[in-house]
């Protein structure tokens, strides 16, 4: 392959960057160089003529390599460790340098050595997100500070980072001056925890789109990639609080039975309060005991009137409501009154709009999703909703044919079936299945032990090498629960009261992660279709007979709607 020379301007700024006794200038412009050419910046929804290909890291740093100049030899030292995940590429860049002569202050010629030393933890009361701080010694005696934040409203993705050249002790003295208020929190992470945290919110808001852009975000990404790999493994990321049926029930019962619940304590205010705490719990910040105006926010613009499909008169009774329940709750939880009058100020200022706003033709659920990515251009077709549903339908049962033929009939108590099970593991999937039955015959039934069942021996059978990692047997029962939960409608909210929720699952593990993370490897070992974050097994086989009626009657009444039109 040919490549171009480098063009003269970007030596001169090599030369600008590499004249500068502050290394961040250099590091910084080598950074955003590579996040120029990272995939992860392009349009996913884009039709290949408008994204034309530029090139790739490693084709940029083969147009390095043949111009051998100090300014490339400069460019090179510091995409080697930028790039350091890619061991081919590292010991490729490592190779040519070996070859050139040294260039460079101290600090460049030994950017290996960088290391971190300290981090630091900002947080607020509300828990609208969090300032990961994290301090690093460059060789010579210099310092940066990388400040990244992660908003949990957003979904734990980094919203906004940047990196300075100060030591982190001046950094947060900074910010203790200019947050001088009580309700902000100060906490020391591990460099394990801190790694953790940085590569999680990254991991999301990679896959985010539209993607979060600021003047200084995700030009520095590489950078900040670089100094989190260099962190220690084994730490823990954000850990959201856990709420179980049981606690929020109690959680309901507590609000109904004070004074600012009491006069609202009606069936439509129980259900619309559910909604409430299906959002406090599992979106933002998952804590329903804290409400910032920005949750507020969410809440009223979008969610509720995307999420819930109901009648705008019913929809039309929470704002009353959730300052009745923030009022409690803040009291509950010991948030300040200044806080909390916030919060009611945000209530009372996206109220009017929210009123509008479920009372107008709008997108709702997979509709609005389409909507907000641009693709939403077939919404004026008649019936597409519904043809989309069946096909939703369709494929948690495998195929129209099967749709058209499903039945109701109950699920038998059967035995786990060993068949096709290589013997190697077979120990190991007889430690999980005991803990799964276990579990399904403490939070679930019989028909749910059966599918449970039924995941597991297709998993070990189609995909043993799950089996012959190195992984606790607590953690891989508990995902086989959460799929044949989440494929049955659990493990969320569906209509009528709610039942089991990932936290009633970890919490019965006795486990600090989510099922779901264990879960989307196991679903792939297995072969099943579709996601992790919207589990369709694709057969009745794993449909327990109280979801196959749930379907059954939505797909004759989906039917129904479209019959004018057949």
């Amino acid at each position: 392959m040919s490549h171009e020379p480098a063009e003269p301007d970007l030596f001169t700024q090599i030369n600008t960057a590499l004249s500068d006794p502050d290394p961040l200038h250099l590091l910084s412009f080598v950074s955003s160089l590579l996040t120029v050419v990272d995939p992860r910046g392009r349009n996913p929804f884009a039709r290949p003529d408008e994204t034309p290909d530029g090139p790739t890291r490693e084709e940029l740093t083969a147009m390095f390599i043949d111009v051998p100049t100090p300014e490339t030899t400069t460019l090179l030292s510091v995409v080697a460790e930028l790039a350091n995940d890619d061991d081919l590429l590292h010991a490729r860049i490592r190779r040519e340098l070996a070859t050139r002569p040294a260039a460079g202050p101290q600090w460049l010629t030994r950017l290996a050595e960088t290391s971190a030393y300290r981090a630091v933890r900002m947080a607020h009361v509300l828990g609208d997100g969090d300032n990961i701080i994290i301090g690093v010694h460059l060789a010579g005696d210099h310092e940066i500070t990388l400040v990244v934040y992660v908003d949990h409203n957003l979904g734990q993705l980094v919203k906004d980072a940047f990196v300075v050249p100060e030591p982190i002790a001046d950094i947060v003295a900074q910010y203790q001056h200019l947050a001088d208020e009580p309700d902000v929190v100060w906490e020391d992470l591990s460099l394990a925890d801190a790694r953790v945290w940085v590569e999680e919110a990254i991991a999301v808001g990679a896959i985010t789109f539209p993607p979060i852009e600021t003047e200084s975000w995700p030009a520095c990404r590489p950078l900040i990639e670089w100094i989190a790999r260099g962190l220690p493994a084994g730490g823990s990321g954000y850990q959201p609080p856990q709420w179980d049926s049981n606690e929020l029930s109690r959680l309901t019962d507590r609000f109904f039975a004070s004074q600012w619940g009491r006069p609202l304590d009606d069936a439509d205010h129980r259900d619309l309060l559910e909604s409430l705490l299906w959002y406090g719990t599992d979106y933002g910040p998952g804590d329903p005991l804290r409400w910032s105006g920005v949750q507020v926010e969410i809440l009223f613009m979008d969610w509720l009137p995307r999420k819930i499909v109901a009648p705008a008169e019913y929809l039309a009774e929470a704002p009353e409501l959730l300052g009745a329940f923030v009022r409690f709750a803040h009291k509950e939880s010991g948030v300040r009154a200044d806080l909390t009058d916030q919060t009611l100020a945000a209530i009372d200022y996206y109220a009017p709009e929210y009123q509008k706003v479920i009372r107008s033709p709008r997108p709702q659920g997979p509709a609005a999703l389409l909507d907000a990515l641009g693709a939403g251009g077939g919404f004026d077709e008649p019936y597409w909703y519904q043809e989309m549903e069946l096909e939703s339908l369709a494929r948690q049962v495998g195929g129209e044919e099967q749709l058209d033929q499903l039945n109701a009939v109950p699920l038998a108590d059967e035995p786990f079936d060993w068949s096709g099970i290589p013997d190697d593991v077979a120990p190991r999937v007889a430690e999980v299945l005991e803990l799964v039955d276990r579990c399904c015959d403490t939070l679930l039934d019989v028909e749910y032990r059966t599918v449970a069942r039924r995941v597991l021996a297709r998993i070990a059978s189609a995909g043993p090498a799950v089996f012959r990692r190195k992984s606790r047997t607590d953690t891989a029962a508990a995902a086989v629960v959460w799929i044949a939960g989440k494929a049955n409608g659990q493990c969320e909210l569906a209509a009528g009261p709610l039942r089991l929720r990932s936290a009633d699952i970890t919490r019965y593990f006795d486990i600090k992660s989510s099922p779901s993370q264990r879960a989307e490897v196991m679903l792939l070992a297995g072969g099943f279709p579709g996601q992790p974050y919207d589990v369709e097994l694709g057969s009745p086989d794993y449909l327990t007979a109280e979801r196959r009626e749930q379907i059954i009657r939505r797909r004759d009444d989906l039917r129904e709607e479209m019959a004018p039109n057949l």
